[in-house]
């Protein structure tokens, strides 16, 4: 029998920390260690008492906010737990941090957790490899209450189309707007033609998820850091 992932779930009172929560319980496969957030709800710690939750734990799952995820990272590295980190809106000193903390454990870190998305990201490093002649932007629509703006995975999307085309960044347009749980739009628009590439999340279980296989995956590895590419491609 396999062994069963003890998590702990950090920014636990939040959409995604909860949905991971709720996920994880329906699962065989995990464990809740504890629960972590600011907030009230039924055993759900203070982060203070995060040092002694991951004594207890095997993986660490983040979906907080970027000072928040840096200080849990550094204490899932004190611990030596990996960490999947979820949170979005890194500058760049927090994401130095971040690799700081890969130096002493396994940090996954991805601003998507959804296999289309970088099923998308590989289908536009080629449009934009062959279409470097067309105008090309890239439009995002996510919830009302999502602070970072453009969201990561538009700034990603923008970073490959830079390295395609060796270029400037794209124009990105956002929208902060409802319960929409996330739009990305890529278009290319060149003579007489525009070609678009969307990818729409219909639940924010599909990030749920994906950080679920996440941690499965990251338990056990050498310290690094890790993102979604070397999940989908390793064999």
């Amino acid at each position: 029998m396999k062994k069963i992932l003890r998590l702990v779930v950090t920014g636990a009172a939040g959409r995604m920390g909860r949905r991971v929560a709720a996920l994880a319980a329906e699962d065989r496969r995990f464990q809740i260690a504890a629960l972590v957030g600011r907030g009230e709800g039924d055993g759900l710690l203070k982060p203070e008492n995060l040092p002694e939750a991951l004594a207890g734990a095997d993986v660490l799952v983040d979906f907080s906010a970027p000072e928040s995820a840096v200080r849990f990272a550094g204490l899932a590295a004190a611990a030596r737990r990996p960490a999947v980190i979820g949170a979005t809106g890194f500058n760049q000193v927090q994401l130095a941090q971040l690799k700081a903390a890969s130096r002493r454990i396994p940090v996954f870190l991805s601003p998507n957790f959804s296999p289309g998305v970088h099923a998308l990201a590989v289908l536009l490093r080629c449009a934009a490899s062959l279409l470097k002649d067309y105008e090309v932007s890239i439009s995002e629509t996510h919830h009302s209450r999502k602070k970072d703006a453009p969201s990561g995975t538009a700034l990603r999307l923008a970073r490959i189309i830079m390295e395609a085309r060796r270029g400037t960044e794209p124009a990105i347009v956002s929208q902060r707007v409802g319960d929409v749980v996330g739009d990305h739009t890529v278009t290319f628009a060149g003579p007489c033609e525009r070609l678009e590439l969307t990818h729409r999340a219909q639940s924010r279980d599909v990030f749920a998820q994906g950080a679920l296989r996440a941690a499965l995956w990251v338990f056990g590895r050498k310290p690094g850091l890790y993102d979604m590419p070397d999940l989908l491609t390793d064999r």
